[in-house]
């Protein structure tokens, strides 16, 4: 239907009309903002979230070392998977060339060697102190009794320690009967008594630390020409489980002792060495 040329919208339509194009237009005007709301762009100066990482702190040399010590195998861990060996004549050897290798020369070496018959046969781990010894000195009540020289002994038996020397003592009563014994260690005893002593009265046995007997024979206490056997006390094992020859400062005094005229004598083929 057309509209006749002289009509004209009334001003309420035309408020109408104004107030719903404004309508229109602004929500239009609202979604397009919307939509053309630009994403911001990651600048290159913003960093990435990175994985996380634990650093476990260096190692020092204080904690490299104590785990080296934790490492270290013990004796007792090393004797707990294997059998104990009895010792030879070849361990005695073979530790002296290996305590005497970095002072001496080739020939103070071989001087230093002991000759094979001068060795008694060592014990097997079977014996008793009693039977060893009876087994190596069948004739020791013959032996003791033409035994009259003071400041000296027939036997000389060589331990780790005191208490050692006196569990020795005790086990050797029935070897021993009427001998003579004599303590040769430092504890509770004074050498200047022991020098006395063996001045005053014929001993037949001597057992003691290495220690003590040199110091006696250093003072003049005891006369090592007559001795006829030296026994070492050699696969016992303390609560350790060190042998005699496995502590350092025994080790050292023992080889001191045997330079002290014990060499001389075993080459002479008057001495005769022991490994109990």
């Amino acid at each position: 239907m057309r509209r006749p040329k002289s009509w004209e919208p009334s001003a309420q339509s035309k408020q109408v009309e104004a107030e719903a194009s404004d309508g229109e237009g602004g929500g239009d005007t609202e979604m397009m903002q919307q939509e053309t709301v630009p994403v911001p762009a990651l600048s290159k100066k913003t960093k990435q979230p990175k994985e996380c990482f634990l650093i476990q702190p260096k190692e020092t040399n204080e904690d490299a070392t104590k785990t080296r010590k934790r490492r270290k195998k013990k004796i007792t861990d090393i004797l707990a998977k294997s059998e104990p060996k009895p010792g030879t004549p070849e361990d005695l050897q073979k530790l002296m060339k290996d305590y005497y290798s970095s002072n001496r020369s080739v020939i103070e070496l071989e001087e230093l060697n002991i000759p094979d018959s001068c060795f008694l046969k060592a014990n097997d781990l079977t014996h008793s102190l009693s039977s060893y010894l009876k087994e190596i000195c069948p004739k020791w009540v013959k032996l003791r009794k033409s035994h009259s020289e003071k400041k000296s002994v027939l036997m000389l038996i060589i331990c780790s320690s005191a208490i050692r020397a006196l569990e020795l003592i005790r086990s050797m009563t029935a070897f021993r009967g009427d001998s003579k014994v004599m303590k040769l260690f430092a504890k509770h005893i004074k050498v200047q008594e022991q020098v006395k002593l063996l001045e005053k009265r014929v001993v037949h046995l001597g057992v003691g630390t290495p220690g003590r007997i040199k110091e006696l024979v250093k003072q003049g206490g005891l006369n090592l020409n007559p001795l006829k056997f030296l026994v070492f006390d050699w696969n016992w094992r303390d609560q350790k489980l060190r042998r005699m020859m496995d502590i350092p400062e025994i080790r050292k005094e023992v080889f001191e002792l045997l330079e002290m005229g014990v060499l001389n004598l075993c080459k002479s083929e008057s001495l005769k060495l022991g490994l109990f």
